[in-house]
């Protein structure tokens, strides 16, 4: 049985709505830690209890080793909170390598007899859609270029070389996770599922936003904002206007 230790490890809650009977959890990008959606979090923890999924490796857990493989991640996070999600309405929203491992973790809670009310799947191509990428395998330089060129990082972090040496090990995992994770075409969620994506995203054409149509057999729509990989930057009311109206409206 999952403590309530465990599950705080694994998911933060910065605006406590325990009365709320829905739930939102969001799941961080390549790199990325539970802090990120904390503005999400702020935005509407009015319309539903946020939680913000913490992988090892990072901030208070960067003395964790973090999984280099995306169904050990997805495995490990479904184990810990798991009752969690059972316990009321739950919705997914994943940004990059967080969309498809809300993907996965998707699977799993349904394969376990629960029901997600959406997914939102931002920025990522469709679990289908292979693109052969090396970037666990560069330099530490290598992989910081890699993230100037997708401006998810804070570029003052990336210049500290004290916080560079304890954030790109579990970077470095995550980009391998993700570059070598393969997904049949087809393999699909009953959860209806909305693709967010930037329309000068490096990273998803949008035709591969589209390909997540195959993987629900619910309903699907797919949106697009100006925007590159992080178009969530500029486009924060926007997209945080899209969660508020379909938690608003879910059971």
């Amino acid at each position: 049985m999952t403590t309530s230790t465990e599950e705080s490890l694994w998911a933060r809650c910065f605006h406590p709505a325990p009365e709320s009977p829905r739930q939102l959890f969001c799941f961080p990008h390549a790199g990325g830690s539970a802090s990120f959606y904390f503005p999400v979090s702020a935005q509407l923890s009015s319309v539903a209890e946020v939680f913000s999924v913490q992988y090892p490796g990072r901030q208070d857990r960067r003395k964790e080793t973090s999984p280099d493989d995306l169904n050990t991640m997805a495995d490990q996070v479904y184990a810990a909170l798991r009752e969690q999600f059972h316990a009321r309405p739950t919705t997914f929203f994943g940004h990059s390598m967080g969309a498809t491992i809300a993907f996965e973790v998707a699977r799993r809670f349904e394969a376990d007899g629960g029901e997600l009310s959406h997914l939102f799947a931002s920025g990522r191509r469709a679990p289908s859609r292979f693109r052969d990428e090396n970037v666990h395998r560069r330099s530490d330089d290598g992989i910081v270029a890699e993230l100037k060129l997708l401006s998810g990082t804070n570029t003052a972090l990336l210049g500290d070389e004290e916080i560079l040496r304890m954030i790109l090990p579990a970077i470095r995992s995550d980009y391998r996770a993700i570059e070598t994770y393969r997904c049949e075409p087809g393999t699909a969620v009953r959860a209806p599922i909305s693709a967010l994506t930037g329309d000068s995203d490096p990273k998803t054409t949008l035709d591969e936003a589209e390909d997540w149509r195959g993987h629900t057999t619910g309903a699907f729509d797919l949106k697009v904002f100006p925007g590159g990989h992080f178009f969530l930057g500029s486009q924060a009311p926007a997209v945080i206007a899209l969660l508020r109206q379909h938690l608003s409206s879910s059971g």
